[in-house]
């Protein structure tokens, strides 16, 4: 009896075909990429929003950078309790 040659099933095109990410994926991905790029691009060609505004640092003294004697403003006799509920 003669034997007539087949096609391996999961060729090496079928195996690429299957393991590549969808399209709309890839798309996405990579409208992600373009809109970072841009406003990256953006804000690098502008420049700091707010110049005069630095990072606080807190002392050491455990105040919260407040100072020992700090003054809250006039709160008007208002309560501090917070997290109790009531």
């Amino acid at each position: 009896m003669d034997q007539i040659p087949t096609r391996a099933v999961g060729t090496v095109a079928e195996a690429s075909r299957t393991a590549l990410p969808p399209p709309a994926l890839c798309a996405f991905l990579l409208l992600l990429v373009v809109m970072f790029g841009v406003a990256h691009a953006v804000g690098a060609s502008v420049g700091p929003v707010a110049p005069g505004m630095h990072a606080t640092r807190s002392p050491q003294d455990g105040t919260g950078g407040r100072g020992a004697g700090s003054d809250m403003g006039d709160m008007g006799g208002a309560q501090m309790i917070h997290g109790s509920g009531g």
